[in-house]
């Protein structure tokens, strides 16, 4: 343990949901929820408006529209997040040298290695200027523990939130831990917290008192030694600068349960697929695969196989997963698929005799014309399979929201003409907005952008060739640079017809070719 508060934990505040409320002058101060949209999502991030709905991370999709119906439902824009977290990763990284992110929007900074504090009020200044700093680089707000130890400072970042800073001062601790429940030390999971609970333990004052022999006695030695030190306020982790990854996995949850058991098989290719990209991607290669899959009762099965060595080539994963799907019953429904690569190396060893399997069914796929076509048509029909995925191209803002399945005797868009709901796009015409919601081949576009005043609403046929996605833009302006709204402060006088009016012609529906505040 530090006897100065050393060790700096941030934490941006409903990160995913404040950088599109930045993104999104319309929507700051309202209850806004990313996450999928399907009828399987889940919630990501939860706005601080939305939470106070009771709508939180982790929750059903469903759950959460019936909470708060009017809220904003987006689909998220990973590409906004890593661009605003590396802004944010570098601030941290002018502080020290040892910099220990643990997501996009959370991070352990040791401020003693970079000289950047060495006292309390040094430590102090240093969080209040990362803090300030945050906000003028990206216009959003963070949360600041600093402590003694890593425990402690994600404790304090914690009871920061949102848009504070908490110092806790080395010495204080078994004070300040007593009377907080056990879940809030680390390692503390529902299963421990209730194993706990039924020993008559269930603060953290009560571990200390119950000493390190009775809690190795009911969790083990390894676990109830280490949850006794961090009772009594001990935690001498250091903060690491890289974080070794374990493993390398995708999975998705599908709208309906799979039954088809080529369907489940063509959907593992394509998650053995996504999965070596991403392996691939972070430089390693894996000696282990996993098969993960959830069946129609919830029932949760794990089958892995390792190989004879690291490999990060397509073939080999794909086959030794399709081996493990073998030894899994899905006859009852598929809701959930998942693929993963543990044991990971930064080196490959290829195995030849899978390697040379695969190759040879590819082969034989190709081979067979009508073979391929069935497979083309189940990959097409699974989409891109989980909730948050599927959810593209649904209305998602308030109520009221058109379906995403087109009229009858009109063909659905292309996959590439498809528009998520908060995603951005750009029109020849007006300029940047972004997606409020589409549906019956029509997209409904606000056109504003960072630092505007709140835009207006347009909708067009989905297939306007003026109209694409584009990249996010920066939530803050560059130095010197301002940005004025899309639209002007009063209501706009349009030309007596554009190219989406002539198309929508005077029946467009829902609103085409007609401006809306």
């Amino acid at each position: 343990m530090r006897t100065a508060p050393t060790v700096l934990h941030l934490d941006m505040d409903a990160f995913f949901a404040a950088a599109e409320q930045a993104a999104k002058p319309s929507l700051r101060g309202k209850p806004v929820v990313v996450g999928g949209l399907g009828p399987r999502g889940v919630v990501s991030t939860a706005s601080y408006e939305a939470r106070r709905f009771g709508v939180h991370s982790a929750m059903p999709m469903a759950q959460a529209r019936r909470l708060a119906p009017n809220a904003a439902y987006l689909v998220p824009r990973f590409t906004l997040y890593r661009a605003v977290s590396e802004q944010v990763m570098g601030l941290l990284g002018r502080l020290s040298p040892l910099v220990e992110p643990l997501s996009l929007d959370e991070a352990f900074v040791d401020l003693e290695a970079g000289g950047s504090a060495d006292d309390t009020a040094s430590a102090l200044a240093t969080g209040e200027r990362l803090r300030r700093d945050i906000r003028e680089l990206t216009g959003l707000s963070g949360s600041v523990g600093l402590a003694g130890s890593k425990m402690l400072a994600k404790i304090g970042s914690e009871q920061a939130k949102p848009d504070g800073l908490v110092l806790i001062e080395p010495g204080t601790e078994r004070e300040l831990l007593g009377p907080m429940t056990v879940r809030t030390l680390p390692g503390v999971g529902p299963a421990t917290g209730e194993h706990l609970r039924r020993a008559g333990m269930t603060t953290v004052s009560d571990l200390a008192e119950a000493g390190e022999d009775e809690l190795v006695r009911l969790l083990g030695r390894a676990h109830g030694a280490s949850l006794y030190r961090m009772a009594m306020g001990n935690d001498d982790r250091p903060v690491v600068s890289e974080r070794e990854a374990k493993s390398v996995s995708v999975e998705d949850t599908f709208d309906t349960d799979l039954h088809d058991r080529v369907r489940v098989r063509t959907e593992v290719d394509r998650l053995a697929e996504r999965c070596v990209r991403r392996l691939r991607a972070s430089g390693h290669s894996g000696r282990t695969v996993v098969l993960k899959v959830r069946r129609y009762d919830f029932s949760t099965l794990t089958r892995s196989e390792t190989l004879r060595g690291p490999t990060d080539d397509l073939g080999v994963v794909r086959e030794a997963a399709g081996r493990l799907l073998e030894s899994v019953d899905t006859t009852g429904g598929v809701r959930l698929l998942g693929v993963g690569v543990t044991g990971l190396a930064d080196f490959t060893q290829e195995d030849l005799f899978a390697q040379a399997a695969a190759r040879e069914r590819e082969a034989q796929e190709h081979a067979d014309p009508l073979g391929e076509a069935a497979g083309a048509g189940q990959g097409d029909a699974g989409a891109e399979g989980g909730a948050g995925e599927r959810g593209e191209g649904v209305a998602a803002v308030g109520d009221g929201a058109p379906s995403a399945a087109g009229p009858a005797g009109l063909p659905e868009p292309s996959e590439e003409r498809r528009f998520p709901a908060g995603h951005d796009v750009r029109h020849a015409e007006f300029g940047p907005g972004w997606v409020q919601g589409s549906g019956l081949r029509r997209v409904t576009v606000r056109f504003e952008e960072p630092g505007s005043a709140p835009g207006w609403v347009r909708t067009f046929w989905v297939d306007d060739p003026d109209l694409e996605l584009s990249e996010p833009l920066p939530l803050v302006p560059e130095t010197g640079q301002s940005r004025q709204s899309s639209w002007p402060a009063s209501r706009p006088k349009f030309r007596s017809e554009s190219r989406s009016e002539r198309a929508a012609g005077p029946s467009g529906g829902s609103g085409a070719g007609r401006a809306r505040p």
